[in-house]
């Protein structure tokens, strides 16, 4: 587009907006054209990020309500009762499009973000996880952003003084030009803390705590995540934000001082749509009007118009409400903590959000009704099923597969291969660069499949996974959310955990594209169905649409990140190592020996990828039975019974037992008897599949606890010596040393990122 053609274009329709929306901004204005600066807050505001126009009617629908929850979805944070008097906050946020435009600070900042969402409610943050989606690494940019993403999260987090304590991270071509970046953080807080933005109280005061506004970040988060990607994208690297985890460090410490004192009537972070996005939610949260004198707010750039200064995301910045009674209390502690503080505004009684020019008596240069910039649009865009969809599903992939290796009886090269795949293997890379021992209470660390921490003042111990398989949800969205549903769930179990809580991170395409918004819904639909039967609601998320490259959509990919409570951290915590002479057993559910249940599958699995076979049917579970096998692996973990748990997931059974064994360094010898082929048998992916180890004299008593109709638990062979065999149908389909394995199994990323 040539500059004379962009001056032509209308301000509304460079700032995102269609005329459907000007229209409906003048009615709202009582029929006034809006000015500028109002038009440019309403852009933001109303953005596909901001504003959830295309999500909320199907948000809607997702089970919020348990006994537990103290916050649920709205607020900067979730919160859920922990015991003792003590509660948890838990946020989920994506930075994909800054990180695709600049990865270092985009990843940084939005760990930052989700910092400040747990410290606005008043809980200090004790730890992070990531879930990263990169586009194959035979790239040499995909490579640049892995390095770049991995940097910036281990630069702020380790700098902030958060661990970074798990997450996960999946290579797909799809991915390639639109990386994902979502990042979970939680926090602990005593109940009494517990603060919400909302600004009360006729002439409290609007003070804005820490970093000064830049450019940085104009239009940032709100503007670049509510348009797909193409060949410009380049040009969008100003709109990225800057980080500063210092700055954000001290921040923490005087907001938590702020709160514990009593001295704030209510917190809100500055997040997408800066001071903008801050002011008026509050006001509006509280049936109030709130008046802003943009001359007070404390700048770092000179020249800054009044839209600019008004919509900037730059970070580390906090906006506190407080009494006159208490402004020189949060002044003087601010000062203490070495962070700016400026009043820059005032809560009346007028139901309006007005900005001032040099004080209340001087020129409004806008006044907007206070809720107005909340209250976006919501739309019922089209929503149609993939006509493609079907004969995708027809697909059998499991057939292609066992006919590609009907001539083949020893699997030794594809056992390796599917190892090395970036995927699968050890991500110890990345997460050795991440600090996951501050505050020392981190219990089960990265690695494992899920995490554990202790709280301090809490008897229970918090296990916390984050998990999302968008090649399942391509091929069947419903089918392929309760798949990755019961698969955090599942993590959890192998932990001694009980679900209290979910957030999730709904990352799409295009929502102008109905088959999009199909998948979206059907997303929406499976993972109530999972949150409804196993009693987890949904307390929090974030919708990240748009993304897309050249005009080509990602796989539709939900990232839930799960929470739960284990009673106490005391006593035996079984990890993913063996030892030697375990007895090994395979537990499932009964549906997934069932041959042609679907529960087990080659369809989207890692052995399929690797061929670039994407079709065929996503797993298709029996809610109740996985359910209640997670549920018994729980209880042994819990109780101490085992040695050692694993889930079966990425790459199957041959992937769990080998990462058994690199963990150990012990082998095992197996055997499998089946109907399956052994492609199935060797490399199919279903969750709520595990295997255990137990030492022989607590066998039967382990034995005991499978022993419910619905649950399958076969004892399939022993850990033990040097080599990992696998028998399959009396054919020996596996036969390696332990030490090919872990060799490959731990070398395979790293030297994928530096080739």
């Amino acid at each position: 587009m040539t500059a004379t053609m962009e001056n032509q274009t209308p301000l509304h329709r460079q700032l995102g907006l269609t005329d459907d929306e000007l229209e409906a901004i003048t009615q709202v204005l009582d029929s006034r054209a809006p000015n500028d600066l109002e038009l440019a807050m309403f852009s933001v505001m109303w953005s596909e990020h901001c504003s959830y126009k295309s999500s909320r009617q199907y948000l809607k629908t997702f089970p919020t309500q348990g006994e537990h929850v103290l916050v649920g979805p709205g607020e900067g944070a979730g919160v859920i009762d922990i015991g003792d008097d003590m509660a948890l906050a838990i946020r989920i946020e994506s930075h994909n499009h800054p990180s695709a435009v600049e990865p270092y600070q985009g990843a940084a900042t939005g760990v930052g973000g989700i910092i400040r969402d747990i410290f606005s409610m008043g809980a200090r943050p004790i730890a992070c996880l990531d879930s990263l989606r990169f586009g194959n690494l035979d790239d040499a940019r995909t490579r640049y952003l892995t390095e770049g993403v991995v940097s910036g999260i281990s630069g702020y987090g380790n700098a902030v003084g958060v661990p970074t304590i798990g997450g996960e991270v999946i290579f797909d071509k799809c991915y390639k030009g639109n990386p994902l970046v979502n990042v979970m953080a939680l926090g602990v807080l005593p109940k009494s803390r517990l603060t919400l933005a909302k600004a009360s109280g006729d002439g409290n005061l609007a003070v804005l705590l820490g970093s000064a506004t830049g450019r940085d970040g104009i239009g940032g988060a709100s503007v670049l995540a509510s348009a797909g990607f193409d060949e410009t994208s380049e040009t969008k690297r100003p709109s990225v934000q800057v980080g500063d985890p210092f700055t954000e460090k001290k921040l923490i410490e005087a907001c938590l001082e702020l709160l514990e004192s009593g001295l704030a009537v209510g917190v809100q972070d500055l997040g997408a749509a800066g001071i903008s996005c801050a002011t008026s939610e509050t006001a509006a949260a509280g049936s109030m009007g709130i008046d802003v004198d943009i001359a007070k707010i404390h700048l770092r750039e000179t020249g800054m118009t009044p839209a600019e200064i008004m919509i900037s995301e730059s970070q580390e910045r906090m906006l506190a409400i407080v009494t006159p009674q208490n402004l020189d209390a949060v002044l003087g502690l601010a000062k203490k903590w070495e962070i700016d503080a400026s009043v820059i505004g005032k809560v009346n009684n007028s139901q309006r959000f007005r900005i001032f020019r040099d004080g209340f008596d001087s020129e409004i240069l806008a006044d907007v009704p206070v809720g107005a910039l909340g209250d976006g649009p919501e739309y019922n865009r089209p929503n149609i099923r993939d006509t493609q969809l079907d004969d995708r599903q027809k697909v059998d992939t499991n057939n292609i597969l066992a006919e590609k290796f009907s001539n083949t009886k020893n699997f030794n090269n594809e056992t390796l291969k599917v190892l090395a795949q970036p995927t699968i293997a050890s991500k110890a890379w990345i997460y050795s660069q991440y600090d996951h021992q501050l505050f020392l209470q981190t219990v089960v660390k990265p690695g494992a499949d899920a995490s554990l921490i202790r709280v301090h003042g809490a008897k229970a111990g918090v296990g916390i996974t984050v998990d999302g398989k968008g090649r399942w949800c391509a091929l069947d969205p419903y089918h392929g959310a309760v798949a990755i549903a019961i698969e955090a769930i599942a993590n959890l179990s192998c932990v001694g955990v009980v679900p209290k809580a979910l957030v999730n991170n709904l990352n799409f395409g295009n929502p102008e594209h109905p088959e999009v918004m199909n998948t979206f819904s059907e997303v929406v639909r499976g993972t109530s169905d999972v949150c409804l039967a196993s009693s987890t609601p949904v307390v929090g998320g974030n919708v990240s649409f748009y993304n897309e490259s050249n005009g080509v959509n990602i796989d539709p990919t939900p990232v839930f990140g799960v929470v739960g409570t284990r009673e106490s951290i005391e006593g035996k915590i079984p990890g993913v190592a063996f030892n030697e002479d375990d007895v090994l057993v395979l537990v499932e559910p009964m549906s997934a020996k069932s041959s042609g249940s679907g529960h087990v599958t080659l369809a989207g699995s890692e052995l399929a990828t690797m061929f670039d076979l994407r079709d065929g049917m996503a797993p298709v579970l029996d809610i109740n039975s996985s359910l209640k096998t997670c549920d018994a692996i729980r209880k042994v973990s819990y109780d101490g019974v085992i040695s050692a748990v694993h889930d079966i997931s990425d790459g199957g059974l041959v992937t769990c037992l080998a990462e058994m064994s690199c963990a150990s360094s012990i082998g095992f010898d197996v055997a499998i008897e089946s109907n399956s082929e052994t492609t199935l048998a060797l490399f199919g992916e279903g969750p709520a599949r595990f295997v255990i180890g137990v030492h022989q004299d607590d066998l039967a008593k382990v034995m005991k606890e499978f022993s419910d109709p619905a649950i399958s638990a076969t004892v399939i062979g022993r850990a033990g010596n040097d080599r990992c065999k696998i028998a399959h149908d009396s054919d020996l389909a596996v036969d390696l040393e332990v030490s090919e394995i872990k060799e490959i199994w731990s070398s395979a990323l790293s030297q994928a990122i530096h080739q």
